[in-house]
């Protein structure tokens, strides 16, 4: 049968009477077999709880523990929705995420109780699924045998947030035949077997562990193992119990993952490769050669509106080429115009990114289904080129993301679109910034992100971890970033933040939100160079209440808090 025609239920009736291994969680092991029939019980149990009329959407709010595979399969097999709920989300934003996606069952665990309390969340039914009054529910449809007849390649079966900067967040439809297809096609490009075991640590609520390790597991027929949520100091030895052999990541995992204490027996371990994306060439290669596995730099999105693959002769720093089918170009958003190819030196440093960098455009037939009720979210997304600019742009895919191409066509992520700053007039990528300051060798973990000009544009502020035992030292970090032949005149910092540990998210992502939020203005010890001024010296409450006058005087306060 076609794979792209093919239904992620009918992946899971597959698993029914294949009594290998299937599932690993704190030392427990479940055959296929038994997760297919859990699924098949759940699945019954949705169908008698769904009132007549309710849209089948679940919301699931889970850490990573068997009961998200078994609702994902559950759901898979109803032709129902699986609404991943976001657990650091609160009040207000988190009851929106539940009604705006029309959960009339919402599945959790008494430790998420409190996070639900006070909530209006009218006719949502509550499981929890650590009680014995969820046990004895499922009691009744324990002789359920999987039955995929209800589900249909254009079923609706994910309903995943996308994590925006600003505004709520927006929930991307994707049906059972496109995620399906997904799992399928990372099986072909990248060799799974069905004796792999596939380590899902990052939250399952995001589509990186459900599009990138769930699904390829599933249509390979490969076993997973379960982390509840993220530990660096829990990886290796996860990775040696269950024998993990393949593993996503996204953010910042990586950097923790290096920062952890080197063994010489770090190398002693089954896995062959992480996929994800933003870990950066030099943590990649540093990930290599410490724990013998390779990283592969992907790109792709929740949405399935663009898609870049790494391909044999992709260069260093690369992700790859457009995927099949798509055609994907470098368009300057303010023009409408392809930008220019990038040109480098000889150590392949980029010389352009001021012209070389836009956003990255499907201009062909994109996979990208919608987002539930929003179709303002979804014209910004097909939208044309600028009016009065030439090209055929109408219902071209625009990701939002900031790349790069050479001249063979390869492309290069240069960060999200909300990390575009405007310095002096001129635009820079925060990425490109980063990836020059990741070189600092005191470096473990490095932010760039914009703090509002008193007068007007951006200037540039970074966050910086430190490795362990290593002390910030002003001169020496003036001195690296004098050596750095790609470092543009408008890219040094302005502002340099000192922090003990990196904020991120949920998912592992950096926390930028805060960071911008927060600005110069933070408990955390800020370095600054003057204007006209060569140094860097420490920001003191003088300097602060100067600078707010300024701000104040030219009416750009209020930008400092958003």
């Amino acid at each position: 049968m076609d794979s792209r025609r093919r239904t992620v239920g009918e992946l899971v009736r597959e698993r029914w009477g294949d009594h290998r291994p299937g599932l690993w969680f704190e030392g427990r092991v479940v055959s296929h077999h038994r997760m297919a029939a859990g699924a098949a019980a759940r699945a019954a149990l949705l169908a008698d709880l769904l009132p007549p009329g309710a849209e089948p959407h679940v919301g699931v709010l889970l850490d990573n523990t068997p009961e998200y595979p078994l609702w994902l399969s559950a759901a898979a097999l109803a032709g129902a929705a699986v609404a991943g709920i976001n657990p650091t989300r609160r009040g207000p934003e988190l009851a929106r995420d539940i009604v705006h996606t029309d959960c009339r069952i919402l599945v959790t665990e008494r430790a998420r109780l409190p996070l639900l309390d006070g909530l209006e969340l009218p006719g949502v039914r509550v499981l929890l699924t650590d009680t014995d009054a969820y046990a004895e529910l499922l009691r009744t449809y324990e002789g359920a045998k999987p039955d995929d007849s209800g589900a249909s390649p254009d079923s609706r079966f994910l309903l995943l947030f996308t994590s925006g900067s600003t505004g709520a967040p927006k929930a991307a439809i994707c049906t059972q035949g496109r995620i399906a297809a997904a799992g399928r096609s990372l099986v072909d490009h990248f060799g799974v077997r069905a004796d792999d075991t596939h380590y899902i640590c990052m939250p399952m609520f995001h589509g990186n562990a459900v599009i990138a390790d769930w699904a390829p597991a599933l249509a390979a027929g490969a076993g997973i193992a379960l982390r509840r949520r993220f530990s660096a100091s829990g990886f290796l030895p996860d990775v040696r119990a269950c024998g993990a052999t393949y593993f996503t990541y996204v953010g910042r995992a990586v950097q923790y993952l290096l920062a952890t204490p080197a063994r010489p027996d770090d190398q002693d371990n089954p896995l062959r490769m992480g996929f994800g994306t933003e870990a950066g060439a030099v943590d990649a290669a540093a990930f290599e050669k410490r724990f013998g596995a390779r990283l592969v730099e992907g790109y792709g999105s929740s949405e399935g509106g663009a898609a870049v693959q790494r391909t044999p002769g992709t260069p260093a720093g690369a992700i790859g080429r457009a995927a099949p089918g798509d055609d994907l170009a470098v368009i300057d958003p303010d023009t409408g115009r392809e930008c220019p190819p990038a040109a480098f030196d000889g150590t392949g440093r980029l010389l352009n990114g001021d012209r070389a960098i836009g956003e990255l455009v499907n201009r062909g037939t994109s996979l990208f289904e919608g987002y539930w009720r929003n179709p303002e979210a979804e014209e910004a997304r097909r939208r044309g080129t600028p009016p009065g600019e030439p090209g055929p742009g109408e219902g071209w895919y625009w990701t939002g993301d900031l790349f790069y191409r050479d001249t063979d066509g390869f492309l290069y992520f240069a960060g999200r679109g909300d990390d575009r700053l405007r310095v002096d007039s001129e635009n820079l990528a925060a990425a490109m910034i980063e990836n020059i300051l990741a070189r600092y060798g005191d470096a473990a973990a490095v932010a760039v992100y914009a703090v509002p000009d008193p007068v007007a544009g951006d200037q540039v502020m970074a966050a910086l971890a430190l490795k362990e035992g290593a002390r910030f030292t002003p001169s020496s970090f003036a001195g690296f970033l004098l050596a750095q032949a790609d470092l543009g005149t408008k890219m040094a910092p302005r502002f340099l933040r000192i922090v003990d540990r990196m904020p991120v998210t949920a998912t592992n992502k950096i926390h930028r939100v805060a960071l911008r939020r927060e600005g110069f203005r933070c408990a955390d010890p800020v370095w600054w160079r003057p204007p006209g001024e060569p140094a860097y010296r420490r920001l003191t409450a003088a300097d602060v209440d100067a600078l707010m006058a300024r701000y104040r005087a030219q009416g750009r306060e209020e930008l400092l808090t958003r």
